[in-house]
């Protein structure tokens, strides 16, 4: 009698399982593709320390679980860690002699294990996180192509404080920007009628993925490339943003033939101004101007 009163109840909950299995079985499947819980959050902090950060980029740091943060000075950490109590500096990873692809791969992997611990992670870049910054870029990517919600909120970069403290408008005679070792390695097409903005120029030609620096030697070269589309007596500006507000931006104007002479690093661009004036496209102006005469009055 005991066996067949156990015998009943579990017939009766196999009964019921099997009743449930289909439920249990959707259920499972909307845990698995369920996103997961951690999350990715790329934000600039802009150039100038204090100044240039958003209120939506503020929110994202103070509200992660872990801050990592690429920045430009010691100052900028540390007013990093007055927002958060844990911050970790990614700059360590850099060393003399070491490809910076090597380090930037070791950024994006140390800022994943985190993401993939299940936190809420915010990695804070100076300037805009998608300017002149591989890691943010690869490290979204491969959070998204993991199921992670990982996005990029935009800073101020060096761009927008060359345009503000030089006073270029780039919708005047239009504006081309290049990495300065991307022009002289590869022929570009120069519009000298256009401002030429050639950005990390204390770094020209550096193509050997390790060094923070090059020299006069490197420089010649470019001027040489330059000297296709610019006489070596036209005007140019070495620009460096201010990083502090007790700074003010480097804004040097010098023949194009002294830049071999002059102290530069990473952070410094070069601004060419035009050389030439537009030249007025007459084929199109007439076609135009032909569209425009046979529209009724």
């Amino acid at each position: 009698m005991v066996a067949d009163a156990f015998t009943l109840c579990l017939c009766w909950g196999m009964g019921r399982a099997r009743h449930r299995l289909p439920a249990a079985i959707k259920e499972h499947k909307a845990l698995s593709t369920s996103p997961p819980n951690g999350s990715l959050a790329c934000v600039g902090i802009g150039i100038t320390l204090g100044s240039h950060i958003t209120p939506l980029a503020r929110s994202h740091i103070q509200t992660a679980e872990v801050v990592f943060a690429v920045v430009s000075d010691g100052i900028v950490e540390l007013w990093l860690k007055e927002m958060h109590a844990d911050v970790r500096s990614l700059q360590p990873l850099y060393a003399e002699g070491k490809r910076r692809t090597q380090t930037y791969r070791e950024m994006v992997e140390a800022i994943l294990a985190e993401v993939r611990a299940g936190r809420r992670v915010c990695a804070v870049f100076y300037g805009h996180p998608g300017v002149f910054a591989w890691a943010p870029h690869r490290a979204i990517k491969l959070a998204r192509e993991e199921g992670y919600r990982a996005h990029m909120e935009p800073g101020i970069s060096s761009e927008d404080c060359l345009y503000a403290d030089l006073g270029i408008d780039p919708g005047s005679v239009g504006c081309q920007h290049f990495d300065t070792t991307q022009f002289m390695l590869y022929r570009r097409t120069v519009d000298p009628s256009a401002w030429l903005i050639l950005w990390q120029v204390g770094l020209a030609g550096e193509h050997t993925g390790h060094r923070f620096a090059t020299g006069a030697a490197q420089r010649r070269v470019l001027l040489d490339v330059l000297a296709r589309d610019y006489p070596p007596d036209h005007e140019a500006i070495v620009y460096r943003a201010a990083m502090l507000p007790v700074q003010a931006p480097r804004m040097e104007r010098l023949p194009l033939s002294r830049l071999p002479e002059i102290d530069l690093n990473g952070a410094d661009t070069l601004a060419i101004p035009p050389a030439r004036a537009l030249q007025p496209d007459d084929e199109v102006l007439a076609r135009l101007a032909a569209l425009d005469q046979a529209v009724p009055a």
